[in-house]
């Protein structure tokens, strides 16, 4: 959930955020999702890397979702954005929120053979599909407390939620994964 929060709101929304964060510049939603997604694209090679290096999955996952929350903070915290500074940030956003692949990987490994491609593509579009319910959140929120209150409410329900999350599954790595679900 992070990760769709930081694409669909922080950064698709990123010209109100820019007024209410005192940018000096306009800022562009349409690059920052560009190098959002240029940051995930290298954060999904790192987080596999690192998980491969280190042996684990969800240690990774859970340092990439504290940078990510890190990188929320950084942006929601701070005032007078220039663009640049702000495409930077994108990168930022986008490399720590790269661990997806570490993450669909986790999912699919949770489950036998029968059931793992039914899991691979279905968590990944659950985990988006939440973006509706933060996106009806974060607008509830909007109108209460004003757009920084509300989307630091929600940077920390989101990564609170993804901390619960990843407590409860299993460590894949290295598990052997020829097995059936009964």
């Amino acid at each position: 959930m992070p990760l769709w929060f930081v694409v669909g709101i922080l950064v698709g929304i990123a010209p109100e955020f820019g007024k209410a964060l005192h940018a000096v510049d306009v800022l562009d939603n349409g690059k920052g999702v560009m190098f959002t997604y240029i940051g995930i694209s290298l954060g999904d090679f790192l987080s596999g890397a690192l998980s491969q290096l280190f042996k684990t999955r969800k240690k990774i996952v859970f340092i990439f979702i504290t940078l990510t929350f890190c990188t929320m903070l950084v942006y929601l915290l701070n005032t007078g954005w220039t663009a640049t500074g702000f495409y930077i940030l994108c990168i930022f956003f986008g490399l720590f929120t790269g661990y997806w692949v570490v993450f669909v990987t986790i999912a699919a490994e949770q489950f036998g053979t029968n059931l793992r491609a039914t899991v691979t593509t279905s968590v990944p579009n659950m985990v988006r599909g939440s973006l509706i319910l933060v996106t009806l959140l974060f607008q509830f929120l909007v109108v209460r407390t004003g757009i920084i209150n509300a989307a630091l409410c929600l940077a920390v329900l989101t990564v609170g939620l993804a901390y619960i999350g990843l407590y409860n599954l299993d460590e894949t790595y290295g598990r052997d994964l020829n097995f059936e679900e009964e």
